[in-house]
C-alpha cells in the first residue's frame, strides 16, 4: 500500500469513528482504562521490588554476613542451665575471626561486631539503647553519615579510650537543647566521652530468618575492644525471680571480598570452616549478592504475574471493540455493497474497517500512556488517605504503616511501549473477524440491504 493510499484510508476511518464521537469514545475507555492498569501494576510491582532490592544493596553486594544465632534446643533448656547459674554458650567467636582471616585469601577485611541492650543516661533522662562494640569501618560498611564530630578511630581500638558516638535518635532524645559532643553519657554505670553524632538513617528491613531488622537510630558505638574490657562476653540476667546467663563472643562479623566472582565460593568457604568447629548451628551466613539475584528473579516473576491480571482488562477492551465493530458492519452494509460495486476489492474492505481498529486502539493505547505516567501522583492521593483514614490507629511505630508509607511506585520506561504494542495488538486481532466478516459480505445482498 502507497503512502498516499494509506494516507487516505486512515482518514476515511478518522471521518467515520467521528460520525459517532461517543460510542467511539466509550470503545476507546476500555483500552485507555486497560493500558493504565498495566503501567499502573507494572509501576508498583516495580517500586515493591526496587525497595526490597535497596534494602539488600544497603547490606554491600561484596559483603559476607555471618551471625550468631541462638540454637532453639539450647534456648529451651536455658532456664534449667540458668539454675545452676552457668552461662549458656553459644555464637561467634574471635578465634573463628581469627581463623577465617588468616586462612581465606579472597577476604579483604573483615569486621567483628559485639552489640547488648543497654541503657543510657545523661542526668535525669535515660533511654533504652543497642550498644554497638565495632571498628573504624563499620561506619562505611553501614552507610552511616556524621551529623557532628568524628567516628570511631584504631587509634581508640588500640588505647582502650571510653569514647562513643550517639545515633541521630539517642542523641535527640539525651540532648534535646544542647550539643552532645564533648559531654558524657553513662551506659551500664560506666562514663563515654561522646565524640560524635551520626546523622538518621532509614532502618533495614529483616531479611529471611537470619538477619533481623536493625533500627540504626537508636544505637550508641564504642570500640569493640573497650566493650570486651569493661563489660566483658557474659550478659545476665534477672526478670520476674528468674536468671539467665548468656556467654557470646561476637555477635556478627561482616567479611569483604573485593572480587565479586569470588563472593559465592568464598561464603562456601566460610560455612564449610565454622561447620567444622561448631558443633551445633549457632551461626548464619548471609550473602546479599545471593540475596539480591533472588530479589531480581521475584521482580521479574512479579513483573509477569501483575502484568499478566493487568493485560485482562486489555482483553475486555478487546472484546467490546470486536462488538462495536460487528454492530459497524451491520450498518454499513449497504456503503460496502457499493465500494464492492465500484471496484473494492475484499482486501480494500478489510484494510479500511481493520484500520479503524487500529485507530481505535491506538489512540486509547496514547491516553493510557498519559494516565500511566500519573500513577505515581495516584498513587500517593491513596496513600495519604490510607495512612490518615485507614491506618491512623496504627500510628508511626506499626509495621504496616512503616511499610506502606515508604512504598513509592516507579514507572517502568520499558512498560510503556509493550503497554501500547499490546493495545494495538488486541486492536488487530479483535478488529480482524469483524473486517473479515465485511470484507465477505456478497455486494449484491449488501446493495439490497436497508
Amino acid at each position: 500500500m502507497s503512502f498516499s493510499r494509506l494516507y487516505r484510508t486512515i482518514q476515511l476511518g478518522l471521518k467515520s469513528l467521528m460520525l459517532h464521537k461517543l460510542r467511539s469514545g466509550l470503545t476507546m475507555l476500555g483500552i485507555v482504562f486497560g493500558v493504565f492498569s498495566v503501567i499502573a501494576m507494572l509501576a508498583i510491582g516495580e517500586g515493591a521490588s526496587r525497595q526490597a532490592q535497596q534494602q539488600v544493596v544497603e547490606l554491600g553486594a561484596n559483603n559476607i554476613i555471618v551471625r550468631s544465632v541462638k540454637p532453639v534446643e539450647e534456648s529451651s533448656s536455658s532456664s534449667s542451665s540458668g539454675s545452676r547459674f552457668s552461662a549458656l554458650r553459644y555464637g561467634l567467636l574471635r578465634s573463628d575471626f581469627q581463623r577465617l582471616i588468616e586462612t581465606v585469601p579472597t577476604i579483604s577485611s573483615a569486621i567483628p561486631i559485639r552489640e547488648l541492650d543497654k541503657e543510657a543516661r545523661y542526668l535525669h533522662r535515660s533511654m533504652n539503647i543497642r550498644l554497638v562494640g565495632c571498628t573504624a569501618e563499620y561506619q562505611q560498611v553501614n552507610h552511616l553519615k556524621l551529623r557532628q564530630g568524628r567516628f570511631i578511630t584504631d587509634r581508640d581500638q588500640e588505647s582502650l579510650a571510653n569514647v562513643a558516638v550517639l545515633a541521630h535518635e539517642v542523641a535527640e532524645t539525651l540532648f534535646p537543647l544542647e550539643n552532645p559532643v564533648g559531654k558524657r553519657v553513662q551506659v551500664g554505670g560506666i562514663p563515654y566521652n561522646i565524640i560524635g553524632v551520626t546523622a538518621e538513617r532509614t532502618a533495614s528491613a529483616a531479611i529471611g530468618g537470619s538477619l533481623a531488622g536493625q533500627d540504626f537510630n537508636k544505637d550508641l558505638y564504642i570500640p569493640i575492644n573497650t566493650l570486651r574490657t569493661r563489660i566483658g562476653d557474659a550478659v545476665y540476667t534477672f526478670r520476674s525471680g528468674a536468671f539467665s546467663a548468656e556467654h557470646v563472643e561476637l555477635n556478627q562479623i561482616t567479611f569483604r571480598v573485593s572480587d565479586r566472582e569470588q563472593i559465592i565460593p568464598t561464603a562456601e568457604v566460610i560455612r564449610g570452616t565454622l561447620a567444622m568447629y561448631h558443633g551445633n548451628k549457632d551461626y548464619a551466613v548471609v550473602v546479599p549478592l545471593e540475596l539480591l539475584r533472588q530479589a531480581e528473579q521475584l521482580r521479574q516473576i512479579f513483573n509477569v504475574v501483575l502484568g499478566s491480571i493487568a493485560a485482562i482488562s486489555l482483553v475486555v477492551g478487546g472484546i467490546g471493540i470486536m462488538n462495536i465493530m460487528l454492530a459497524t458492519v451491520t450498518e454499513r452494509t449497504r456503503e460496502i455493497g457499493i465500494r464492492r460495486a465500484l471496484g473494492a476489492r475484499q482486501l480494500d474492505i478489510t484494510q479500511q474497517f481493520l484500520t479503524e481498529t487500529i485507530v481505535l486502539a491506538g489512540t486509547g493505547g496514547l491516553l493510557g500512556i498519559i494516565l500511566g505516567l500519573l500513577t505515581p501522583f495516584a498513587f500517593s492521593a491513596i496513600q495519604y488517605v490510607t495512612l490518615n483514614f485507614i491506618l491512623e490507629g496504627s500510628g508511626d511505630g506499626s509495621e504496616i504503616y512503616g511499610i506502606f508509607a515508604k512504598m513509592q511506585p516507579q514507572v517502568a520506561i520499558w512498560s510503556l511501549p509493550l503497554a501500547f504494542g499490546i493495545s494495538v495488538g488486541v486492536g488487530i486481532v479483535f478488529g480482524l473477524y469483524p473486517a473479515r466478516a465485511a470484507a465477505r459480505l456478497d455486494p449484491i445482498e449488501a446493495l439490497r440491504h436497508e
